[in-house]
């Protein structure tokens, strides 16, 4: 599994493209692909926990409005997750 973990600002640019990125996830969710996602409750920033590998990570964010350069978004961190409690299998 994959952690992305977003960092915000306030641009309006952001606020623009998150419908458009909120229905990405919720089709990635519904594909399996992604386990959860969500914002920090301060709203400057996200996590978000992915079920795929690493190539089809960053095929998954070059699909997404959110991380083609929209001012306000910046991926801070992409690490490798063992779940040991609450993961889903992963054959």
């Amino acid at each position: 599994m994959l952690v992305v973990e977003l960092a915000f600002t306030p641009a309006p640019e952001r606020l623009a493209a998150r419908p458009a990125h909120r229905e990405s996830l919720a089709r990635l969710h519904g594909e399996g692909k992604l386990v959860a996602a969500g914002p920090w409750v301060d709203d400057r920033g996200a996590l978000l926990v992915f079920a795929v590998d690493r190539p089809e990570l960053e095929e998954l964010l070059k699909e997404d409005p959110y991380y083609r350069g929209t001012p306000g978004v910046e991926v801070h961190a992409i690490r490798e997750w063992s779940p040991i409690v609450g993961g889903p299998e992963l054959a």
